[in-house]
């Protein structure tokens, strides 16, 4: 796991509108970001990759993925995007609230498919490609389908959209099957435990011991463990964060870079000029200055 855009690791906000809780857009990396840092939120998701190759993590499993890919992140799984060096990957991000489906749908029908796949019962490919899913030719055909639909915006287009998304899982669930005894991964939801922290109290004094402690752990385990997980020492991965979070302060407000640096963890401003200029090469006030 590398730096990167980091938005709220629980995201609250809404991706979509209550009308129609279905979005699509597409994105560039490394062009328009770095990577997607690891992330979770209440909406379901699917990857499209387009073109070029990258990686997609899924509960802490790297997944390599190439043009034609899809990948299919059910609510509440930690997940993050990025490309290999030097290689430019393009992918459509859909994403959508399961309520979409369950609108007036049959209860038999949700409870047989939809409720099993939410609550880990049933085993699928999260990466949907001609190697993993028999009917993965119509599961991308669907998603094309419903992607011409958003385009065009004809009149009723909503209803199609809704209707190949169904056809989407109906290509999924002809290859799953039930699992025999679900089991959550507790190293997922301890990295969520510390991540909340994170997001709730990044201004305030984080030690590791006190990660360690929220994680059930002796001080070194969790060295290892945050490392070993988030391909970085928890203290670089705390002070990136951080300063990702004072640069966006820099150009989205006129405080002051002592209130900014306070604000974001850095109790002593030498320090925080120091390491922000390490990241990005020019000091606070230079970033500051240098943007339109």
């Amino acid at each position: 796991m590398h730096g990167g855009n980091y938005e709220n690791y629980h995201e609250n906000k809404s991706h979509t509108s209550a009308g129609f809780p279905y979005n699509t857009y597409l994105c560039t990396i490394p062009q328009d970001f770095d990577s997607v840092a690891l992330h979770w939120h209440d909406d379901a998701e699917i990857i499209y990759i387009k073109k070029g190759r990258g990686i997609v993590s899924v509960d802490l499993e790297d997944i390599r993925v190439e043009a034609g890919d899809i990948v299919f992140i059910l609510p509440g799984r930690l997940h993050s995007i990025r490309s290999y060096p030097n290689v430019r990957m393009e992918y459509e991000n859909i994403i959508f609230d399961m309520e979409f489906l369950s609108s007036k749908l049959p209860e038999r029908m949700y409870s047989e498919y939809f409720t099993p796949m939410l609550d880990g019962e049933l085993e699928f490919p999260v990466l949907i490609s001609p190697e993993t899913c028999r009917k993965y030719a119509d599961a991308a055909h669907f998603i094309d389908m419903a992607d011409d639909c958003c385009r065009d915006r004809a009149q009723a287009y909503e209803i199609a959209v809704k209707g190949y998304l169904f056809c989407f899982f109906s290509a999924l669930f002809s290859d799953c099957k039930p699992v025999s005894a679900y089991k959550t991964n507790d190293n997922v939801e301890k990295l969520k435990s510390v991540l909340r922290h994170i997001e709730k109290n990044y201004s305030d004094i984080i030690t590791i011991d006190e990660m360690a402690s929220l994680c059930c752990f002796s001080s070194s385990h969790f060295m290892r463990f945050f490392k070993q997980t988030m391909g970085m020492p928890f203290t670089t991965y705390l002070n990136d964060y951080r300063l990702t979070l004072a640069a966006k302060s820099l150009l989205e407000t006129h405080k002051a870079v002592l209130e900014i640096a306070s604000e974001c963890g850095f109790e002593n401003l030498s320090y925080f000029n120091r390491i922000f200029k390490k990241k990005y090469g020019i000091t606070p006030r230079e970033y500051r200055q240098r943007q339109p």
